[in-house]
């Protein structure tokens, strides 16, 4: 595919090329999917001549060289046809003047010869160009003709689904039988505010053109809804009423647009049937007049009602049905309340079965009467009398069963005890005999006399159908009148606008006198409409002073005076009807008498002298006169009426009748003899006195005359609009066109007549800058001039030289037909050849590159052959070199294997020879070998025997000597023994040696004495040893019988061992056996383990297949769970989104209420009552969420009761919760007591004072032992001071030496320490204080007793004194007037030790001080515990007395009761108790939680006081002043502290706070000039404050008139955005300190740690948090309405009327409702603007200092608006569904995506609201051909629902020729592939939809404390703290 790319303006090309077109701009690159075809060469390039049918021409007073010019070949032209009415057919060849016959072909193929007329030779119509098939306007069509109408009709409702289209000023509405979603609030509001030539055609276009005509012009108008049964007029007048019932609203609250549109379904029950035609078919014809007050509400409506069909309820013809409301009362007999109406199935009655089709499809009757009872109660209808109603209903229906049998030819009577007649007496109360008689005779009165007459059964049966219609026409009165009366107005009706649902003209096989007064009636419309068109046409071109020819049209005047002229047609019929024998044989000769041949119109049928023929404007119609007369009187017998008249015992029935006999005025009557419903304001007729009887003897016609004279000129008065609806087929088949029933009702509605006026003047009118911005392209540059409208003069007068074919006015050019078809050609041609010269352009360029692309190639491909040739040849060579190198190698190996062979074979020889020899040899020498060693053995053997005999010899020789010699030494010395010699020698030295031994003995003894001692230690030793050897022993013995145990364990272990070892052999065998049976099958093995391991292999790529599966499997269930996550994570966004979407909107509504509430108590006042001088109102109940929370002033509520029950006196009790009211009651309760209990402490205090004035009178001057004894005590005082000074400073030092913060912390040591340091200070000080008062008592004493003279007074001074101390609730206080006290008895020191010389007086005294302390504060506490109890019992005993009397009572009121109501009664008594007890303990509880946050939060600040008093001390204070001077308990000297960010002001400057701050702040000067959010910052200081001061009545008023305040501002100037983005940015910053300082946790950890010391510490704002994030949710809302409001007129102008891109699109030719022009003129709304506006809005945002994230939220809500007005504007809009427009659309979405990126705005999802707008662009722009294409477009439009991309595509319209609309079946595929898909059946998106809101917690860093008050604020009473 090759693409081709234009710069600069796309057009599309005629000859079509397989290219794409791809349009460049400067921005981007976008794709035009526009298939060009391919010029063939052999093919003619298309001539100016050949396109000829892109033009037509009207016929009438067209030039021969136009018409040669215009028939030329390929032209296309309708011809008539019997079956299709009109056929399109292609001329085959030029048509010459002179030709008789054209030469066609029609579209199925076929040829056929067209004969000309040869009198009129009247060529046929040409068609329209393809580009203005389906218009929305048929004036825009170029030629205006019935074909052309036709054809434009069926494209826009077959093709398209489009019902509605313009023609001129007639809304043109085809019933689609279909129900369609284009009637939706939504719509309404897309349409609301609109021009009407702005959107495409719709009733709500209409209304809205009515509604805003009426308001603008202060006229009253008319919607005028004509067409046939079936047609759809009363659907279409529904949905002008629901239209002014949704945009308008009700002045009042009571319903009114509901009650309008309730009238609906009771008025289609009783005046609607089923016809052949219509199910619903209206058979009376109403006019509705909705009234609206000043400001354009509904404040009522009335009805009139024309020619209700009574014959209806009498007879129906096959397949039809009867009204409505009978077949639902048959639907619903089985109901209990009917049962007594005796009812049954239709099929029963004679009057609901002649039709044989009771049943409507899909219709189910018995729901239908639910509806038709709810909205008769609805307009106050009570149930007696709907029940009434239902009864005469009833009785009609058994009064049609009521037979009659014939006596003879002149009589019949009723059969005797006749069941029907029965039921039908007793529902209507009247007596059997009497209405049996009056049934079966009449009464004929004379001059004298009066006959009772018998009549036939056949006038007995007319008789009895006349009653019943008669009874039925006055019941339709009676409702009628009824339904105006619920809709009356209350106020004065300042205008109006009418529906006219009225009968559109009728021509039936048999027309009777119904048909005739519904054919006058639409002559009359028929002629004011044509009156009303050619007004129009005039006004028009003398506002553009064009000069005025009379334009001839068809005047149905004659026809009008032929009806209702004198000696007309209804003159002679009630001249005929007072003749006495009258007939309507008689009256038509009269008629042929007076008219026939007298007048045009009138004529007389051929075959029949009972009818006649009038000439309509739309058609010829034939009346037969047989019941005309009787229709006309429409006779009912008196005597019967007088039988229901006489009716006691049923009230509604005489009701009925009794207008009657009261005058009809012509004004009021209808064409059935009804009364009036309703007067109109034109001209009120009013009848004369002595008329009655004369006019209570009009006739019908005469009746039908005046009323429609009196509807003419209520339509004559008001401004008409009108809607012709069309049926498009008989058989209710929907979206199914036939064209033979389309082209009679266009032309009996008057469609075609308004064309023809058009048409016959200049129907084509375009603007100056219009004209020349279509037709700019025929222009040269030097054309061009600065004067737009000379500039078009110029060029027309070149192209068109009949200056008679076109006019110029002051802002418009104006054409006959034609001109623009021929303009069009013109354009197209030269179009043509710049598309032509473009495609030879791009085609030469094409071939060119073509060219040297395909010459590159060859060079290439050359290139490549020759080098592949050449790598082939030296691989050839490489090849030979190798075969001979691989040759000598394998020769070699040849060569070389065969040597070695017969080398191995010869060493392989010798070896063996070799071998053989060597081993002979070696056998031979082996057995040398061996005999040898033979021979050593036997050898060696027999030396060694041979040694041994003599060795033994040797050895018993040696034996035998030695003994020998032994014997002789024996003998020699036996011999010396015996001798004395030998004695001496003996004993020589034996003394020695004694001397010797006896040393030796010595020596022994003593060692002998030692080892005793030794002995006698080693004896102990072994004693010890003993034992422990014999614990060794008995050990050993253990061990003995362990190692025998061990030694038997041993034993079985062997025996197991030769077990096992027999075992083992065991297990050797079969091992060797396993080890045979192995290595039998070990082969096996090994081939069943190769078997294995390729089984193994296999299943490993098995394995690794299914893990590859489980991992992908895995994976996309981790996709797939990822996915789901992610699509609940966003339901659960979408369903918080919902959630707190729907809390913001019914927290809109609130407002909404509260507001309307505000609006009717201002009117209220101003109407009721004038509020007293000097008294003014204070609104303390305007915050929307007090009632819920509470917060509101009570003082304010208390001061505001009487006046507001003075003022609204009537005002109804809304509904209360009663949990809430039992807390208020309770706490109104609390207030009393809390009041009273102030009041008696007033009181006490008054009479304290009065005493003390009174005591103070008698004292003496001079309190001088008092003082005296305070001296003395003060030197004690002081060494206690000092004491506690020592412990504070050790104390401090321990605390300065660790330093570490959780030191100090909560819990730690220190701080443990301190708080028992403060606590003993306290309780020192409480001791100190009651010493003062009893060293007073006691120095009183003494006094006494040295002077008694004084006891009275001292007693009285220490009285007093006592009472002053107990004033000074604070410990503070008392020691400040102690250290008072003890200064200015500083100067006169005394020892008062040394007060008498022994000091006795001085120690009695300490003792007496200790024990009277000890016993006073015991006595004390006693007596406090004892009050305490006493006041709890007193409490205790008079809630049990309450109790008791309260039980006594209801127990007396029980027993007075019956069981069952005893029993409901104690079950209503114990939930009442219950319920007390549950919301005393819940405020028990939220009293408990308050102080346990209030304590903690006080314990949190005291501990950051005490460690900034330390600090502050060890700072301040020197170690000489720690030692010299002593310490003050209380007054502690402190640092000087900065300004803590609280403000203070009084009580009685909180309205001018509020005033200065918020009511009269301007936010321009506050945003431009001081730091954003200032108001909210000074507010929460001036909280911060009360907080301070625990205040709470004070927060609560500063907060409730903070809220009332920003309220009132909103209020007064709420539509200003500055005001609105300023509160709302206040609002949430004082939200955000509210949050910041709330000591939380959450919050506080954003603080900085001097922030966090300026949290609130006793109030918990946490309910305030809420009120005023309701109050941000409505300054948001409101915000978004300002913003909407603004940009509401910008957007549709900016976004698609302007040309961004100048010249990419074209202007169509548009009709007579002019569409907003594109270009941008003056005053007139562009990109531009809308950017600058966005620009605005941001920079007051940031100015204003708004969050971050809420901008976020206001652009994205700002980008949805744009969005979704832009993207509903388009779906409702033809002209803007084209290519071009969805370039113009993507250029400016990507501008304001640059505008996001320019702000940092684009993570803020403004871009994705945009998203569906951006594929409605794209979808524009995409080809729409294939099912790729399809597939494409339902796969990008995913933001899109499936009813917005059908819509988009069958509103799809070319701009150009060369575009090509979507083709029916494109659509069908769409809709088949997007038939699966979820998605809204909605097709507009909503608009008006908020976002919900969140404000997320944005904590500030400016510190409170740098916060600096301008003086232009005015707030100069407020201080710093």
């Amino acid at each position: 595919m090759t693409s081709v790319v234009l710069l600069g303006k796309p057009e599309r090309e005629i000859p079509k090329l397989p290219y794409e077109i791809v349009y460049t701009n400067t921005r981007d690159m976008e794709i035009c999917s526009m298939e060009i075809e391919p010029i063939l060469p052999g093919k003619e390039i298309p001539a100016a001549s050949e396109s000829a049918e892109n033009l037509c021409c009207w016929r009438y007073g067209m030039e021969i060289d136009v018409l040669e010019y215009m028939y030329v070949k390929y032209a296309r032209v309708w011809i008539p046809d019997p079956e299709e009415v009109w056929k399109s057919a292609e001329l085959l060849k030029d048509y010459k003047p002179g030709d008789k016959v054209l030469q066609l072909r029609l579209e199925e193929g076929k040829d056929l010869e067209y004969s000309l007329d040869p009198k009129t030779k009247e060529l046929p119509p040409l068609r329209n160009p393809d580009i203005l098939v389906g218009e929305n306007d048929l004036t825009a069509l170029s030629y205006l003709h019935e074909p052309a109408v036709l054809h434009n009709l069926k494209v826009r409702f077959i093709d398209s689904k489009l019902i509605y289209t313009y023609c001129g000023i007639v809304l043109v509405a085809i019933n689609p039988y279909e129900q369609l979603p284009i009637y939706g609030e939504d719509i309404i509001n897309a349409y609301s505010g609109q021009n009407m030539g702005d959107m495409d055609p719709h009733i709500f276009a209409v209304a809205e053109e009515a509604y805003k005509q009426m308001a603008r012009d202060e006229r009253n108008q008319s919607i005028i809804v004509s067409g046939e049964s079936g047609a759809g007029k009363t659907v279409s007048a529904k949905y002008a009423m629901r239209y002014f019932a949704t945009v308008s609203g009700s002045a009042s609250e009571a319903n009114v647009e509901e009650k309008v549109l309730a009238s609906n379904p009771i008025m289609e029950s009783i005046g609607n049937a089923k016809t052949t035609r219509n199910d619903n078919s209206s058979r009376f014809g109403k006019y509705i007049e909705i009234g609206f007050d000043k400001r354009y509400r509904i404040i009522g409506a009335n009805m009139r009602t024309y020619l209700l069909e009574k014959s209806r309820v009498v007879f129906q013809a096959e397949e039809e049905r009867n009204y409505h409301i009978f077949y639902q009362l048959c639907a619903s007999a089985a109901l209990p309340e009917f049962k007594t109406l005796r009812l049954g199935s239709a099929n029963y009655f004679h009057y609901t079965k002649q039709g044989g089709s009771p049943v409507i499809d899909g219709v189910d009757d018995a729901k239908e009467m639910v509806n038709t009872r709810q909205a008769c109660t609805l307009l106050g209808i009570s149930d007696s009398y709907q029940m009434g109603i239902f009864r005469i209903l009833a009785g009609i229906l058994h009064l049609g069963n009521v037979e009659f049998a014939s006596r003879d030819s002149d009589s019949c009577t009723v059969p005797t005890k006749h069941e029907p007649l029965i039921i039908f007496c007793d529902l209507m109360g009247v007596e059997y005999e009497e209405m049996a008689h009056w049934l079966c005779h009449r009464k004929l009165a004379t001059a004298t006399e009066t006959y009772i007459k018998p009549i036939s059964k056949l006038h007995a049966i007319n008789a009895r159908d006349a009653l019943a219609k008669h009874i039925y026409a006055n019941l339709f009165n009676w409702i009628v009148d009824h339904v105006n009366k619920a809709l009356h107005a209350t106020v004065k009706q300042h205008s109006f606008i009418g529906v006219l649902d009225i009968y559109g003209f009728e021509t039936f096989e048999i027309n009777s006198f119904e048909q005739f007064c519904i054919n006058y009636a639409n002559e009359k419309l028929q002629q004011q409409f044509n009156m009303h068109v050619f007004k129009l046409e005039q006004e028009e071109y003398m506002k553009e002073q064009i000069p005025w020819t009379l334009i001839d049209f068809y005047d149905n005047q004659p026809c009008i005076n032929l009806i209702e002229a004198k000696m007309g047609i209804l003159d002679l019929l009630d001249e005929e009807c007072k003749m006495p024998k009258g007939s309507d044989d008689s009256w038509a000769q009269k008629l042929y008498n007076t008219h026939l041949n007298k007048c045009a119109l009138f004529e007389k049928p051929r075959l029949s002298n009972k009818a006649f023929i009038i000439k309509h404007f739309a058609d010829k119609v034939e009346y037969q006169c047989e019941g005309f007369l009787e229709k006309n009187k429409d006779t009912v017998y008196e005597e019967q009426i007088k039988v229901l008249k006489s009716s006691k015992k049923f009230k509604l029935l005489p009701e009925l009748f009794q207008d009657e006999e009261k005058v009809l005025s012509p004004t009021s009557a209808t064409p059935s003899g009804r009364v009036p419903l309703s007067r109109m304001p034109i001209k009120p007729a009013k009848a004369r006195p002595g008329q009655a009887s004369k006019e209570h003897k009009k006739t019908v016609g005469h009746q039908f005359r005046n009323s429609l004279h009196l509807l003419m000129e209520t339509l004559n008065a008001t401004t008409p609009h009108y809607v012709r609806c069309i049926k498009p087929n008989d058989f209710k088949f929907p979206f199914t066109f036939d064209e033979k029933r389309a082209v009679q009702q266009l032309r009996a509605c008057g469609v075609l007549e308004t064309i023809r006026i058009s048409a016959a003047g200049f129907p084509s009118r375009w603007t100056y800058q219009e004209f020349f911005s279509r037709y700019r392209v025929l222009m040269k540059q030097r054309d061009v001039l600065g004067d737009r409208k000379q500039t078009c003069k110029n060029v027309l007068e070149k192209l068109i030289q009949d200056k008679d074919k076109y006019q110029f006015g002051k802002t418009k050019i104006f054409f006959r037909a034609g001109q623009v078809a021929y303009l069009e050609k013109i354009r197209a041609d030269k179009l043509r050849a710049a598309c032509i010269r473009i495609q030879k352009t791009i085609r030469g360029w094409l071939m060119r590159k073509k060219y040297v692309r395909m010459r590159k190639a060859a060079i290439t491909i050359q290139r490549h052959v020759r080098g592949y040739q050449a790598r082939c040849y030296a691989k050839f060579l490489r090849r030979t070199r190798a075969a001979i190198t691989i040759q000598k190698f394998q020769r070699m190996y040849v060569v070389r294997k065969r040597y070695q062979c017969m080398r191995d074979a010869t060493i392989a020889l010798q070896a063996l020879l070799r071998g053989y020899m060597v081993r002979n040899k070696y056998q031979m020498m082996l057995r040398e070998h061996k005999s040898v060693v033979i021979q050593k053995h036997v050898r060696g053997w027999l030396a060694r025997r041979r040694y041994g005999r003599t060795l033994r010899a040797i050895v018993y020789l040696q034996c035998c000597y030695r003994r020998m010699m032994a014997k002789r030494e024996l003998k020699k010395l036996k011999i010396e023994a015996r001798s004395v010699e030998r004695y001496k020698k003996l004993h020589i030295g034996l003394e020695n040696k004694i001397m010797q031994l006896q040393r030796k003995i010595d020596e022994q003894n003593k060692e002998y004495k030692s080892l005793l001692e030794k002995m006698s230690s080693l004896e102990i030793t072994y004693s010890t040893e003993t034992e422990k050897l014999r614990s060794d022993v008995e050990r050993l013995r253990m061990s003995e019988e362990e190692a025998k145990n061990a030694t038997n364990r041993v034993i079985s272990l062997q025996e197991e061992i030769a077990k096992l070892r027999r075992e083992l052999h065991q297990t050797q065998s079969e091992k060797k056996s396993i080890e045979e049976w192995a290595d039998k099958y070990k082969h096996e093995t090994e081939q069943l383990v190769s078997e294995l391991k390729e089984q193994n292999s296999l299943l490993k790529t098995e394995k690794e297949e299914l893990n590859r599966r489980i991992h992908d499997q895995a994976r996309e269930i981790t996709e797939s769970m990822e996915k789901k996550l992610v699509e609940e994570t966003k339901q659960l966004e979408l369903d918080l989104n919902d959630e707190r979407l729907r809390y913001q909107n019914l927290l809109n509504e609130f407002s909404r209420l509260e507001e309307r509430y505000d609006d009717l108590k201002d009117e209220m006042n101003l109407m009721v009552s004038i509020p007293k001088p000097g008294h003014k109102r204070t609104d303390s109940t305007h915050s929307s969420n007090e009632s819920e929370y509470t917060f509101s002033s009570e003082i304010t509520e208390a001061e505001d009761l009487p006046l507001r029950m003075e003022q609204e006196p009537s005002e109804k009790k809304a509904p209360l919760d009663m949990s809430l009211f039992l807390k208020l009651q309770k706490r109104v309760s609390e207030l009393e007591q809390e009041k009273q209990s102030l009041q008696d402490e007033l009181d006490r205090k008054e009479e304290q004072a009065l005493r003390a004035k009174a005591k103070e009178e008698e004292r003496p001057p001079i309190r001088g032992a008092e003082l005296e004894y305070e001296s003395l005590k003060r030197q004690e005082l002081e060494s206690e001071n000092k004491k506690l000074k020592n412990e504070l400073n050790e104390l401090q030092k321990a605390l300065t030496e660790t330093r570490a913060p959780e030191v100090t912390a909560p819990g730690a040591p220190a701080y443990r320490v301190l708080l028992d340091q403060l606590t003993s200070v306290s309780e020192e000080l409480e001791v100190r204080k009651e010493e003062v008062l009893i060293l007073r008592s006691q120095l009183v004493s003494q006094k006494e007793a040295i002077q008694p003279k004084e006891d009275k007074n001292t007693m009285t001074d220490a009285t007093i004194l006592l009472e002053d101390v107990q004033k000074m609730k604070d410990k503070g206080e008392i020691a400040q007037a102690y250290i008072g006290l003890k200064e200015t008895n500083r100067q006169s020191p005394q020892d008062y030790h040394m007060l008498n010389e022994d000091g006795e007086l001085w120690l009695a005294y300490e003792g007496l001080k200790q024990a009277n302390r000890l016993l006073e504060s015991q006595l004390q506490s006693q007596k406090k515990s004892h009050e305490n109890e006493l006041e709890s019992l007193r409490g205790e005993i008079q809630s049990l007395k309450e109790e008791n009397n309260r039980q006594q009572q209801l127990l007396a009121q029980n027993l007075q009761l019956p069981p069952e109501a005893r029993i409901e009664a104690s079950l209503q008594h114990e939930i009442t108790r219950l319920t007390n007890e549950n919301l005393d303990l819940m405020e028990q509880l939220e009293k408990q939680d308050k102080t346990v946050r209030k304590l903690k939060k006080q314990l949190k600040v005291f501990a950051k006081k005490i460690g900034e008093l330390e600090v502050g001390q060890m700072e301040n204070i020197s170690p000489g002043q720690i030692i010299d001077e002593p310490i003050r308990p209380v007054n502690i000297p402190r640092k000087e502290k900065d300004f803590q960010g609280m403000l203070e002001y009084k009580k009685e400057d909180e309205q001018k706070l509020v005033k200065n701050l918020i009511l009269e702040l301007k936010p321009r000067g506050v945003a431009v000039n001081l730091i954003p959010g200032l108001p909210a910052y000074i507010l929460f200081m001036c909280v911060r404050h009360a907080d301070y001061l625990n205040d709470d009545q004070k927060v609560r008023s500063l907060l409730t008139s903070t809220i009332n305040g920003i309220k009132k501002v909103l209020k007064k100037r709420g539509d200003d955005f500055e005001t609105v983005s300023f509160w709302l940015s206040n609002t949430c910053r004082f939200l955000h300190c509210l949050k910041q300082y709330s000591g939380e946790e959450g919050f506080m950890k954003h603080n900085t740690p001097r922030q966090n010391e300026h949290c609130l510490t006793n109030f918990d704002l946490a309910e305030y948090r809420q009120v005023l994030s309701d109050l941000a949710i409505q300054i948001y809302q409101q915000l978004v309405r300002v913003l909407e409001n603004i940009l509401q007129p910008m957007i549709v102008s900016g976004m698609l009327e302007h040309e961004t891109i100048q010249g990419v699109s074209g202007v169509k030719p548009t009709g007579l409702r002019k569409r907003t022009s594109s270009i941008a003129d003056e005053g007139t709304y562009t990109l531009d603007s809308i950017i600058r506006q966005l620009n605005s809005f941001h920079s007051v945002m940031c100015q204003h200092g708004m969050d971050p994230e809420l901008i976020k939220q206001v652009v994205k809500q700002m980008f949805y608006i744009i969005g979704a007005v832009t993207l509903n504007n388009l779906l409702l809009r033809k002209d803007m569904c084209s290519w071009s427009k969805g370039m113009q659309i993507r250029y400016n979405v990507s501008q304001l995506e640059e505008w996001l990126r320019d702000k940092n705005l684009m993570n803020s999802g403004a871009k994705e609201t945009l998203e569906p707008l951006i594929q409605a662009a794209q979808l524009l722009q995409v080809k729409k051909k294939t099912d790729e294409d399809a597939e494409a477009i339902c796969s990008m439009c995913n933001a899109l629902t499936t009813a917005q991309i059908v819509k988009v595509l069958n509103l799809y319209t070319p701009v150009n020729e060369f575009e090509e609309r979507v083709l029916v079946s494109f659509i069908r595929t769409i809709q088949v592939r997007l038939r699966d898909r979820k998605d809204s059946p909605q097709l507009l998106m909503d608009a008006k939809h908020i976002f919900p809101v969140t404000f997320p917690f944005n904590p500030s860093s400016l510190a409170l404390e740098t916060i600096q008050i301008p003086a232009s604020l005015g707030l100069g009473f407020i201080s710093r703290v």
